[in-house]
């Protein structure tokens, strides 16, 4: 559906010209002209969204933030216990995938920008807010406040997860400061904490009387679970999953539904489909939606979306294929899923089995989620024509043809080389709000209860119930991969459960000689080190020059 664009491209983005927080008004509206109105802040809550958004985006076109290589995200997937980059493939990623990871890598400075830049654009917004009194509604102000400052704790949450201790800012430095100090992960984790609550308190509660792609206080909620569970209190974890799932306002989709419901496919596959993702076409089990679509005023550019570029395969550089939508369009295989759980076309020395880590007649490990039967369909080529062409780990390692998940696929008969994908983004779905809910069990000792929350999401995927005495977290760990593969941030995943290390040494072949403890976190760029000159900015360890 339609994005939230500011009316002028960078409106109230702070960009990072000192690599902290500097303002860099890039037409003639500012902040003291713009924030005089309720519609002047719908101006600006639209940048935070447009921001927030970019973090997939590249290459720089039309409001893409983080520029060039591959989409940012995939370096928080590769490298973890389901994926690697490929051989060869993009140079962005294999830092990530090889831990030659350094304070002047690519990610490891575009990350911090993007999100001190969306901070930035958040507390300029409260700032103004807490001035102005020129409000539509009396309701305005907490609404955009709300807005704010779940945008402000949805950046730090990155922040904290990737760089431990980092600067805790809550108003824009004038004049402009060269003196910040590392605030304690911990105290930046309860100012999170603070501003998810406050959004939950004061986001709108009925997702349907909001536009398409707004927050409501549910998806606020879902974050305040996850970081109750960072901070390891469960109860509190549990009481704000429970708050999503007895809203009454989400449901698991278990019945076909949407613009291709008369073709084949599963209630799995049909979220995935193009224009399926938002509450007014049918989905009822998305939190939160990242607007994209294709070819609509304030939609996507090719810039937008880059994960089926990293996870289709390059099925058309074998000779009798050729690009096709039903193929998800042209692949790059930029990363590689690890056999150990998507499985293989039969045994293999590891012991993975073509199902992987999946029950038999597990919806999500259907013909129409998992790929992995691929027919030559390259008419010009008869002899081949509708022929079996088989997985090898020769097409599997060189990028050409793996199983695929079609969650990801997308292509337009109009260009089938385009580089993005216009389908709406779920952020946050139903499921891993259960899966929160599991984990926060889990921590609480209560195996049952975990069990049963995670069996609500495999009851809809056609599996048979985890049982107590099975339910530990390496389980919830997988049915997150089965679920939520490519969705989740897995990186985070593994880190706020304590497992990066086990997993990683334990599934990645590449990794496990090879990743410690200070692997845990990102170095800090070393840009914002060489520009805090006024005091010493610590490097974490094991990255110090």
């Amino acid at each position: 559906m339609k994005r939230y664009i500011p009316a002028v491209a960078g409106v109230l983005l702070v960009v990072s010209c000192s690599d902290f927080l500097e303002e860099d008004l890039k037409s003639s509206l500012a902040p003291d002209n713009t924030y005089t109105s309720s519609l002047g802040f719908e101006v600006g809550s639209a940048g935070l969204y447009s921001i927030a958004r970019s973090e997939y985006n590249t290459w720089g076109e039309n409001g893409a933030f983080i520029h060039n290589g591959a989409c940012p995200y995939e370096a928080l997937q590769v490298g973890t216990d389901i994926c690697d980059a490929r051989g060869g493939g993009d140079g962005s990623l294999i830092p990530f995938s090889d831990l030659s990871l350094n304070p002047s890598t690519q990610f490891v400075k575009t990350y911090w920008q993007w999100a001190y830049n969306l901070i930035g654009s958040a507390n300029e917004l409260l700032i103004y807010a807490d001035k102005n009194e020129n409000w539509d509604y009396p309701t305005d102000k907490a609404l955009y406040q709300a807005e704010a400052r779940f945008f402000r704790a949805y950046a730090y949450r990155y922040l904290v997860y990737l760089y431990g201790d980092v600067p805790y800012v809550e108003t824009i430095q004038n004049p402009f400061v060269l003196s910040f100090t590392r605030t304690p992960k911990d105290e930046v984790l309860q100012h999170i904490i603070d501003d998810f609550a406050f959004a939950a308190e004061n986001l709108p509660a009925d997702p349907d009387k909001v536009k398409t792609g707004k927050l409501t206080r549910w998806a606020a909620y879902h974050y305040l679970s996850e970081m109750y569970l960072l901070q390891k209190d469960y109860a509190n974890a549990e009481k704000a999953s429970l708050a999503v799932i007895n809203s009454n306002c989400f449901a698991l989709n278990k019945e076909r539904y949407g613009v291709s419901k008369s073709e084949p496919g599963d209630p799995f596959s049909d979220m995935f489909q193009e224009n399926n993702q938002n509450r007014d076409k049918g989905n009822q089990e998305a939190v939160w939606v990242m607007q994209f679509q294709y070819n609509t005023v304030g939609g996507g550019t090719n810039s937008d979306d880059w994960t089926r570029r990293a996870w289709n395969p390059m099925y058309f550089g074998i000779t009798g294929f050729t690009l096709s939508s039903e193929y998800g369009g042209r692949g790059l295989a930029q990363i590689l899923p690890m056999k150990w759980w998507i499985g293989t076309q039969g045994t293999n020395a590891t012991g993975a089995t073509a199902e992987g880590i999946f029950d038999e007649g597990d919806m999500r490990n259907s013909e129409y989620n998992i790929k992995r039967e691929w027919l030559y369909n390259n008419t010009a080529e008869a002899s081949l024509y509708g022929k079996k062409c088989n997985i090898t780990d020769a097409t599997w390692s060189a990028g050409q043809l793996f199983p695929a998940i079609t969650k990801f696929f997308y292509g337009r008969d109009e260009n089938l080389s385009l580089t993005g994908g216009y389908k709406d983004r779920m952020r946050i779905r139903l499921p891993e709000t259960y899966f929160l809910l599991a984990e926060a069990y889990l921590g609480l000792g209560e195996t049952q209860k975990a069990a049963d929350a995670v069996n609500v999401v495999r009851r809809r995927a056609k599996v048979a119930d985890v049982s107590a005495d099975a339910m530990d977290m390496d389980f919830l760990l997988d049915e997150r991969i089965r679920e939520l593969v490519g969705e989740e941030v897995r990186r985070f995943t593994l880190l706020r459960t304590g497992t990066l290390l086990e997993r990683v040494r334990k599934y990645n072949a590449a990794q496990k000689d090879i990743i410690d403890e200070h692997h845990l976190l990102w170095p800090i760029p070393q840009t914002i080190i060489d520009a805090n000159r006024d005091v010493e900015f610590p490097q974490n360890p094991g990255y110090e020059r």
